[in-house]
């Protein structure tokens, strides 16, 4: 299951720059490779279709004014062929262009000229968003030693009871299930699902851990679905 860090985000396998200025493109290219080793360029939408059909990208970042295709048109027509985040940079401003490139499947919009300070924080926040949304659905349904958990749905049964979930155990719970396979400490989960400067971290998740093992573990003196790793914090182990 792909794992959200936190980090600055998930290093991509692969990215992809359509942009008809060459000097341009090289230089976008060039701040990319800082944060991926594979970075290739298009100067026509031409060329950026046959990109993403033979090899769809982690992320387009996407120039309007393209010698064979503009705007809205060209963004369907690479929607159709990927569903990874869309990043228009542009020097067009008007909130109409932008709501529409963003009606049409943009995931965010950058001004030229952009920093590639900026450049690199957005394209990784657009990269971290995608990797959650994954994990995320790949984990919406748990199945196993008894027990079937429904994260969208929010349903938790344990040999065919129902259990019921409080609100604070369902973030618990959703937080350990989307970083299942890694240990996640105390002061990591406190952030998480309480979002707050104040209180005792530790002793707040560890009563919310043993609550939630009585509804959702089979033998919640021997868990098999939510264990301690002594000394780091706590990890969900998938059926």
């Amino acid at each position: 299951m792909p794992v959200p860090p936190f980090g600055p985000g998930p290093d991509p396998r692969s990215l992809l720059v359509v942009e008809d200025d060459d000097a341009l493109r090289t230089s976008l290219i060039q701040v990319l490779h800082s944060i991926c080793p594979r970075v290739r360029g298009a100067a026509t939408l031409a060329e950026a279709l046959a990109a993403c059909a033979e090899e769809p990208p982690d992320l387009v970042l996407l120039d309007l004014g393209l010698p064979d295709g503009e705007g809205s048109e060209l963004l369907a027509q690479l929607r159709v062929l990927t569903a990874v985040p869309i990043v228009v940079l542009s020097g067009r401003e008007a909130d109409e262009e932008k709501v529409a490139l963003l009606d049409a499947g943009a995931d965010d919009f950058i001004i030229k000229p952009c920093g590639s300070a900026e450049l690199i924080a957005r394209v990784r926040g657009q990269l971290r968003r995608s990797a959650f949304s994954v994990a995320a659905r790949a984990a919406a349904r748990v199945v196993g030693h008894g027990v079937e958990i429904d994260l969208v749905n929010q349903r938790v049964a344990r040999n065919g009871v129902l259990q019921r979930l409080t609100p604070t155990e369902w973030s618990l719970l959703r937080a350990l299930i989307l970083h299942a396979g890694r240990p996640l400490t105390a002061k990591q989960l406190w952030d998480l699902v309480w979002d707050r400067e104040f209180g005792d971290y530790a002793v707040h998740v560890r009563v919310h851990i043993t609550h939630l093992r009585r509804k959702i573990e089979p033998e919640p003196a021997n868990p098999r679905l939510i264990i301690t790793d002594p000394g780091v914090g706590y990890r969900f182990v998938s059926p």
